[in-house]
């Protein structure tokens, strides 16, 4: 099957008046996607900002007329469309594409990142099946790579570990295949928990080493190892809470924080922790110490 694509360029406040109009001359989606890289982080909550420069794709059935579409358009704005691409495009499998260009990956000395439906490159090496689902978290973003690699460089035999936004849990069951003894998992979202929970037993984990708690469920405790794979402004705002479930002489790992935000997030630890040098990749941070017994 194929779709009747129609590309515009638009402003964001172009946005409403074009969506709702797209959607009352029979488009079946209606996407708006950045024009020009220009990435928007942190957003204020309840808000859905625009990028300055938007591309907005509408899909129709292909045996849409073409000319009677625009015209219509053009009525229920009241005047000319912006800069504008009528295209036909062939229908595909976007899950399968997708899953065709995640592939194994390799952290640090030990660690494989392995998709569930790939062969394992490496048998013998420390190999994590993963499946994300609707969860963050696959080792392909820098800020999850930068946790991935610190892990795998851990002495972790034997160690209590906490992942604070686990994700799709890939932190905790990583630490957990390269030796903690338990890792305890929390999410402010039920998708991820049901995520980590799936990929723990897709790795054999049992159930009892690796416990899933929404924040207002989690069970007081301190660990020896805590992994915070946020953002920036959660970090800060969450910095005594997190602080408090490292345990004396315990290590800290945070990360979801760009470059520029690398500074105020080691304002809210540092009074608690040897902070070691700032890790880079990609424009993404990784900052890691131990706290002061």
């Amino acid at each position: 099957m194929s779709w009747l694509q129609l590309r515009l360029a638009i402003s964001p406040e172009q946005a409403q008046t074009l969506e709702d109009a797209l959607l009352g001359v029979g488009a079946v989606s209606v996407t708006f996607m950045d024009a020009e890289d220009q990435p928007i982080f942190e957003p204020d909550l309840g808000t859905t900002p625009l990028w300055s420069r938007t591309h907005l794709l509408a899909l129709f059935e292909s045996d849409v007329d073409e000319a009677n579409l625009l015209a219509h358009l053009e009525l229920l704005v009241g005047g000319p469309l912006p800069e504008h691409q009528l295209e036909h495009i062939e229908d595909q499998d976007w899950e399968r594409s997708w899953m065709d260009n995640f592939h194994p990956m390799r952290f640090g000395q030990r660690l494989w990142i392995v998709p569930s439906w790939h062969a394992a490159p490496e048998p013998d090496a420390v190999n994590l099946l993963l499946d994300p689902g609707l969860a963050f978290g696959t080792g392909t973003h820098p800020t999850t790579a930068l946790c991935l690699e610190w892990l795998d460089a851990q002495p972790l035999d034997g160690m209590q570990v906490l992942d604070f936004g686990c994700g799709s849990g890939i932190l905790a069951i990583a630490a957990l295949l390269l030796g903690a003894e338990h890792a305890v998992g929390t999410d402010i979202d039920v998708q991820a928990l049901e995520a980590s929970r799936d990929n723990a037993g897709r790795n054999g984990i049992d159930p009892a080493r690796f416990p899933l708690y929404l924040p207002e469920q989690l069970p007081q405790g301190q660990a020896d190892v805590v992994v915070a794979n946020i953002l920036a402004g959660p970090l800060v705002a969450l910095a005594p809470r997190i602080i408090g479930r490292v345990k004396p002489g315990g290590s800290l790992a945070l990360s979801g924080i760009l470059l520029e935000q690398a500074e105020e997030v080691r304002a809210a630890y540092t009074s608690q922790f040897d902070l070691d040098p700032t890790a880079e990749k990609d424009g993404w941070v990784r900052i890691t110490g131990v706290r002061r017994r």
